[in-house]
């Protein structure tokens, strides 16, 4: 009996475009795929009524106090027992950030009636630490909040309490930026490392060259600030003004960064685009030599 020839393969030109990947794929479709991934998260955000946010920044490695708690219980040698103790002193940034992202979350508009935009709502890079401290106080309220995502070598998942249908993916970092400073009508930065400084610097530069409307900008954990930055030595040698200095404050507690906020320029219910001119900002202590 003749053997039956195998089917043949179909050929990849007859697939529709969207579904041939390795179409999708080349690199002279990076274009495109920039595009839907700017696409995909702002057509969900405007579903929700996202209008504005208050962006939260922060080291993925900050555990929070149960973690620090397990980590040093289970920590016998003593160089280990040290890296615990430390991570649980930084803990309490944790319970901060979560404690700030429910007040802004209460005050702040995320909290709108069906169908009313909402305002002011938590926006973070969507992992662990700082970040999912800060989701996790939106959803201790029962607020909405968004998780920023990116895909890393080594898969950074996202948390646990990022609103579902608002943690995002991204492949682009600068699609990911992007989308953390467009709607922002305010910044609160947490210790962190090169992320965390990454993020910072860009809307510290967008603010300062003008390329952004004014918005708040706090800096939380005076302690951590003043040691790892010089920012007086910044404008000693001329690399920035004197006046760049009052672009952001170096804050402690949650509702110390709310009121710095508040007295800033931010408020509830204004989308960035109808932003007024920010107020000079109050005299500030300045970060110790």
């Amino acid at each position: 009996m003749a053997k039956q020839a195998a089917p043949e393969k179909p050929n990849r030109s007859t697939l529709l475009a969207v579904e041939d990947m390795d179409f999708l794929l080349r690199d002279e479709m990076r274009a495109a795929r920039f595009g839907m991934e700017y696409l995909k998260a702002e057509l969900a955000l405007r579903d929700w009524g996202v209008r504005s946010t208050v962006v939260v920044f922060g080291s993925a490695r900050v555990p929070s106090p149960e973690e620090a708690q397990r980590t040093l219980k289970a920590a016998r040698k003593p160089e280990a027992r040290r890296l615990a103790q430390e991570r649980l002193a930084f803990a309490a940034h944790y319970d901060k950030a979560r404690a700030f992202a429910r007040i802004v979350s209460l005050r702040g508009g995320a909290l709108a009636e069906s169908g009313a935009p909402r305002d002011n709502v938590i926006a973070t890079g969507g992992g662990p630490g700082i970040m999912e401290a800060a989701n996790r106080g939106a959803a201790d309220v029962g607020a909405p909040s968004i998780g920023f995502n990116i895909t890393l070598p080594h898969e950074q998942a996202p948390n646990d309490y990022s609103t579902p249908a608002l943690t995002f993916r991204f492949h682009y970092f600068a699609m990911r930026k992007m989308h953390l400073a467009m709607r922002a009508n305010a910044l609160a930065v947490f210790p962190g490392g090169f992320g965390t400084f990454d993020e910072l610097f860009e809307l510290l530069t967008l603010v300062q060259s003008r390329k952004a409307s004014p918005l708040p900008i706090v800096l939380f954990g005076s302690a951590y600030w003043n040691e790892v930055v010089n920012f007086e030595a910044m404008a000693r040698h001329g690399m920035i003004a004197k006046s760049d200095l009052d672009l952001f404050e170096v804050v402690d507690e949650p509702e110390e960064g709310w009121a710095a906020l508040v007295r800033r320029g931010l408020r509830a219910h204004t989308p960035p685009a109808e932003r007024p001119e920010a107020p000079p900002p109050p005299k500030r202590a300045r970060p110790r030599k």
